[in-house]
């Protein structure tokens, strides 16, 4: 790909929505707890700085530190909606969007003008604040490597937009020499620790390393990631440097432009099953489901026109068609207007994860409902490949109270529930 790309990246995303609606939260520590108000899984930058680790369980921080904290029970409804609304400003740019995950996106810039992309890039961070209130920080560089590294710049600069160029540019150079290689994208601790005793320090010695010798002694994904470094654009929109997809996508064309509920219902339905199939292929999680739906570009000027997307965040990542399709359909219930003849719907799994990261926060019951649910995932799998794609799906299962869990201390969701909307006081 030709490049050169940008990566938009939202600023402690949860933290930042609910500061959105409750403007009394800014400037205060915040912490976003997960399922079941177990640990903390997200943290504002004065939480941060306080000391407060990820994953650090709700009741062991300090009482005298909890007095100054705010805790929020996960909010995954608010937080999806207000994805797709970045989402949607992004749709509005020149460039092409490439969704990444709940807070991040990639934006392909190929062929617009260089003089412009810096320009560009601080006009849309702020239409971004000014029609979300998301703070966003934006890397701009010729790769995906180095435009995730130019993010994560971005955001320790006032401006929140920082952009690398190639070998060629002695900025970049210096930024690549003082970066250290575990802060690269894609590589962990372990690996870094194997690059260390080859004498490759620093991003600056990964992206000077002959490319054969960095394929021979480790792999070809390696590879790219150090000619990414140099300049070079060898990755993939789906896929990060680990080589496996960070996003999987099904959608296709109604046969015919189609108002009725059902056949939407079911198109999706078939679209989801066969994504969960896929991601059960490559052994992933999902953390979030994208539904798209939109009426046909080059219908009658009289007819009424629609392209909505809508990312329904899940309460924690799993591979379960069930659980998948549950979300896609609260979705498409949430999308539709009647009267609208749609022409195409599709499902996007978004924020991949490997499924060795699969972790449970809930009571002992529900514990054991995923542990059979992931059974009949695999039974569900079985007699697919045995008798073929499709023989068994998923419909619409509604779930149970037992998955219901402890939040008490959401927010409200005033973005998708009439009796939840923020109300304004008048002294």
């Amino acid at each position: 790909m030709a490049g050169p790309f940008a990566l938009v990246d939202c600023n402690n995303f949860y933290a930042s929505c609910e500061r959105v609606f409750d403007p009394a939260l800014y400037g205060r520590p915040i912490g976003v707890l997960s399922n079941n108000d177990g640990c903390i899984i997200a943290r504002s930058e004065e939480l941060k700085q306080l000391g407060v680790p990820m994953g650090m369980p709700a009741h062991l921080i300090d009482p005298a530190l909890a007095r100054r904290v705010v805790l929020r029970s996960s909010n995954y409804e608010l937080y999806g909606d207000m994805s797709a609304r970045v989402m949607d400003v992004l749709y509005q740019s020149r460039a092409r969007v490439i969704p990444y995950s709940i807070d991040e996106a990639w934006l392909d810039l190929s062929g617009l003008p260089a003089d412009d992309l810096i320009p560009d890039a601080h006009r849309l961070r702020h239409r971004i604040h000014r029609y979300t209130g998301i703070p966003v920080s934006i890397g701009v560089a010729p790769t995906f490597t180095l435009a995730k590294l130019a993010s994560r710049l971005a955001k320790h600069r006032g401006d929140h937009v920082h952009q690398l160029g190639d070998m060629t540019d002695p900025s970049t150079r210096q930024v690549l020499a003082t970066t250290p290689i575990e802060n690269i994208w894609g590589i962990g601790a372990r690996l870094a620790a194997r690059l260390t005793l080859m004498g490759i320090h620093s991003a600056l010695d990964l992206a000077c390393s002959p490319p054969q010798h960095i394929r021979r002694h480790f792999s070809v994904v390696l590879e790219r990631t150090a000619r990414e470094l140099g300049g070079r654009a060898c990755l993939d929109t789906t896929t990060g440097p680990e080589g496996e997809k960070h996003h999987l996508m099904t959608s296709r064309s109604l046969g015919q432009a189609t108002g009725h509920y059902p056949s939407l219902e079911q198109a999706l339905r078939q679209h989801t099953n066969r994504g969960a199939e896929k991601l059960r292929e490559q052994k992933s999680l999902a953390r979030a489901v994208m539904v798209t739906l939109s009426t046909a570009r080059h219908a009658r000027q009289t007819a009424p026109t629609h392209q909505g997307r809508l990312i329904m965040e899940l309460g924690y990542p799993t591979d379960s068609t069930r659980l998948l399709v549950k979300a896609a359909l609260d979705g498409l219930a949430r999308l539709y207007r009647r009267g609208h003849r749609y022409q195409k719907c599709g499902v996007m799994l978004m924020d991949l994860q490997p499924c060795q990261n699969r972790q449970l926060h809930f009571p002992d019951d529900t514990t054991r409902e995923a542990e059979r649910d992931e059974a009949l995932m695999t039974t569900l799998d079985e007699a697919n490949q045995r008798f073929g794609q499709h023989t068994i799906t998923v419909g619409y299962v509604r779930q149970n109270d037992a998955w219901q869990l402890r939040c008490r201390y959401r927010s409200k969701r005033c973005t998708t529930r009439w009796e939840e909307l923020a109300t304004v006081r008048l002294v």
